[in-house]
């Protein structure tokens, strides 16, 4: 199961994060187009899952961030994911932020992260998706969607619904980022009243696709681990008003408490990794205490092991997601958290 990871990862954590990030997956597309990678990987046994009408061969996903533009779809599905999430993708094609944007914390198992939604453009990622064997075969990819930094706040709504017109023919399901800490602003789309005109805006647009497609698909939104209580429970309920098919718990966070005093702790950005895994898992249990049985929740954020899979399960979410994780641990990771959700 690429033991060989382990030996690699001196050599990529010697180079820039960034750098180390765009070769492992150039190289990751090479091996699994030579036909080698299946010879490396030991995939999950088949857990099947049924969630918001989608049928997963397991509940192990991809968290959005990895595969910005959907360049590495196919080598990714083939570690054994049972779905993925690309993007976060926005309308036009953005640089991001100045480099260096990502730091690695090695001695807390983390990254920070300020990316800024670098990514082709939409239109280019749904190409690319459509020319994907996996997605072509029936795979799960799910597209994570953002609004332009050059947009302002009060107009976000216009870019989510051109994103959501977009990938709504492609996308398993969409999910509505706005809680990266990376982009001006958007966090304020968690507040009342811009998240009911946002969740009004994309109710609408969802209904008309729907009709033209004849077919429903599954609207997610994914919230930060920085919220308080009262926060939390406004979003569920606005989840629950508009009919929205699942949250993502949690983003990254802007706190920094667990890591003070560690190279690169102070870097803007949103970090990632073991230290979110307490807030992300303090705010899926309020969230599945506001929302009962009502809305299924998808955690993520500090999944390291399997263990750490589980402990999000039994926190009230129903799949898990994982990113860092991959980047400590490597493809294991992702066969040994099937293995601790096999049959919960």
């Amino acid at each position: 199961m690429l033991d060989s990871y382990r030996l690699l990862r001196p050599f990529l954590f010697a180079l820039d994060p960034e750098l180390a990030h765009n070769l492992t997956l150039a190289s990751l597309n090479k091996t699994q187009q030579w036909g080698l990678l299946q010879h490396c990987i030991t995939k999950p046994a088949p857990d099947p899952r049924e969630f918001c009408g989608l049928r997963l061969p397991n509940p192990i996903g991809l968290a959005a961030g990895l595969d910005k533009d959907g360049r590495h779809i196919d080598a990714l599905a083939s570690l054994g994911f049972g779905f993925l999430e690309i993007g976060t993708v926005t309308p036009l094609p953005q640089p991001g932020n100045p480099k260096p944007r990502m730091f690695r914390l090695s001695e807390a198992n983390a990254l920070i992260n300020r990316m800024g939604f670098n990514n082709d453009g939409v239109e280019a990622c749904v190409q690319r998706v459509r020319q994907s064997p996996y997605w072509q075969s029936g795979g799960i990819v799910g597209l994570n969607i953002g609004k332009n930094a050059i947009t302002p706040i009060d107009q976000a709504a216009d870019d989510y619904v051109l994103g959501m017109n977009a990938v709504y023919e492609i996308a398993s399901y969409i999910t509505v980022n706005i809680s990266s800490p990376n982009t001006k602003n958007l966090r304020e789309l968690q507040g009342e009243a811009m998240l009911r005109n946002l969740l009004g805006s994309l109710d609408l647009a969802r209904e008309r696709l729907s009709d033209r497609f004849s077919v429903r698909k599954p609207l997610f939104l994914k919230i930060a681990p920085d919220l308080d209580e009262a926060d939390i429970h406004l979003i569920a309920d606005l989840l629950m008003e508009f009919g929205i098919d699942a949250v993502i718990a949690t983003n990254t966070t802007i706190d920094r408490s667990a890591v003070q005093g560690l190279p690169a702790s102070e870097e803007v950005g949103g970090l990632s990794g073991a230290p979110v895994k307490n807030p992300s898992n303090h705010v899926l249990k309020i969230l599945k205490a506001r929302l009962q049985d009502e809305l299924p929740i998808i955690g993520v954020g500090g999944i390291l092991s399997g263990d750490d899979a589980l402990e999000k399960i039994q926190g009230g979410a129903s799949l898990v997601q994982i990113y860092t994780g991959l980047i400590y641990r490597g493809p294991r990771l992702i066969a040994e958290c099937a293995k601790a959700l096999k049959g919960i």
